[in-house]
């Protein structure tokens, strides 16, 4: 069983902004591996530490197109390509709950690894609708708060039936 537990929706940590990590050191690989271990019993194939309820920006991906896990401190996107693709997504915050987001195609980032070396990355695909998703966590937006309003009123409707 992870250490850690994620927060179900509409958990007040997935609405928070979340703080610039400023240590880099042990404890911070810990909590990398504690999000992992917790993304990986979810199932699912990224997580930040606010889905757990921890108020920093790290996000974890693990995803075959980047070679598995990928760890991303403070993340920021450059820049988005306007090239456009539909993608379902979903949370695992809201398991069981998918819809489909338009995002751009490519991103270009700026990160720091566990032990705080700056890093700049391009991102397409899948890969960068993921680092889109988790960015948007870090900054407190929610993923259903990027669906129509009649898109999200159906989707929680459906969440709040399978919660009771």
């Amino acid at each position: 069983m992870p250490v850690l537990s994620i927060r179900r929706y509409p958990d007040p940590a997935l609405k928070s902004r979340c703080t610039e990590v400023t240590v880099f050191d042990a404890g911070l690989k810990a909590l990398a591996d504690d999000l992992h271990a917790a993304m990986t019993a979810a199932p699912g194939v990224g997580i930040t530490a606010a889905h757990c309820g921890i108020l920093q920006r790290l996000v974890l991906l693990d995803l075959a197109e980047l070679g598995g896990r990928r760890d991303y401190v403070n993340p920021e996107l450059v820049s988005v390509s306007e090239e456009t693709m539909e993608h379902t997504e979903g949370s695992v915050s809201m398991p069981g709950m998918t819809d489909t987001l338009v995002r751009p195609r490519k991103v270009d980032i700026r990160y720091r690894t566990l032990g705080g070396v700056e890093m700049r990355e391009t991102l397409e695909g899948f890969a960068a609708i993921c680092m889109q998703h988790e960015i948007d966590q870090l900054d407190g937006i929610f993923w259903i708060q990027r669906l129509s309003r009649l898109k999200r009123e159906r989707l929680l409707k459906k969440w709040d039936k399978q919660a009771r």
